[in-house]
Order: C-alpha cells, then structure tokens, then sequence
C-alpha cells in the first residue's frame, strides 16, 4: 500500500509535464506562497532528471521569487492590489524576530520557516532593508536550503528505492 501511494504521489503527471519550468515556478512562487517545492524535486529527481539542473533551477527560481517578495514590499501600493498584506501579527512577529537576531541572520534563514519565511521578505521590502544586505543573505539562504533539499532528496529517493523494491 505504501509503494502505491508514493508511486502516484511521485508519477504526477503535472510533475513531469512540466518539468524543470515548473519547478523553476514552483520554486519562485513558494518565496511568498507557502507552496513546499520538495515534491516537485523529489518526482524530478526520481524521473532520472540531472541532479546538477534540479539544484540550478531551484535556485534561479527562489532567488527571483525573494526579489518579488521584496518588491511586492516595498511597494506599498502593489501590496495592497494584492491584498497579499501580512497579517499585523505575522508582521509585528517578523520584525520582533528580525530585530531580536539581525536582519541578516533571518533572511538568511527565513527560507526554512514555513509561513513565517514567506512574509519576511515582504517585511524586508515594506521596511526598505538594503537591498544589497538583502541579495546577500536571501540568495546566500536559498542557496543552502537548495544544496540541502536535493542533497537529502536524492539520498532519501535512493533510500525509497531500496526500501520499496
């Protein structure tokens, strides 16, 4: 039973459909949507795509997705046409964070916090955080989290592949 339903979660048509495309939206609009991208590395990895590519295309797409979630932020009139405002307590949440450990340090690390990670960047941009300090520590960020998803995702596929067969 359990090889069944990790067969169909990991033969999704729409995952291989689109493939590299739709991991590289995947990826860019899981940086202000909570959308995890590790299914859709997970059934690339296990249609036999190239590690190398799985990990590019992730962090293009991240990093791209981090500098709108900035823009979305900084510009106050596109955040509200969106009406993708943060929530008061998320946003007052963000900032207590970032002023308690350092901006840096939170972008850095805001790409592993579920929902929480997603306003950050907002919050950045709302707040108008240097977009140079910002570029560091966003991409620096995603970069690591990209290194460890495909890292541990081909091991843990390998691992499923063994355990299942």
């Amino acid at each position: 039973m359990l090889g069944e339903v990790t067969h169909a979660l990991f033969n999704n048509a729409i995952f291989m459909k689109y493939g590299l495309l739709g991991l590289f939206f995947n990826g860019m609009f899981s940086s202000f949507i909570p959308i995890p991208t590790e299914i859709t590395i997970s059934a690339l990895l296990l249609s036999g795509t190239n590690i190398l590519d799985v990990f590019l295309v992730l962090v293009v797409g991240s990093t791209i997705g981090g500098y709108i979630a900035y823009y979305i932020g900084y510009n106050g009139r596109l955040l509200k046409k969106l009406r993708k405002t943060p929530e008061k307590k998320q946003e007052q949440k963000s900032i207590n964070i970032m002023t308690k450990y350092g901006w840096f340090t939170v972008i850095f690390f805001s790409p592993w916090i579920p929902i929480l990670g997603d306003v950050v960047s907002i919050v950045a941009g709302t707040k108008k955080y240097n977009i140079v300090k910002y570029s560091i520590a966003m991409t620096t960020g995603k970069t690591v989290k990209a290194v460890a998803i495909v890292f541990f995702g081909v091991h843990f596929i390998h691992w499923l592949v063994h355990v299942l067969h």
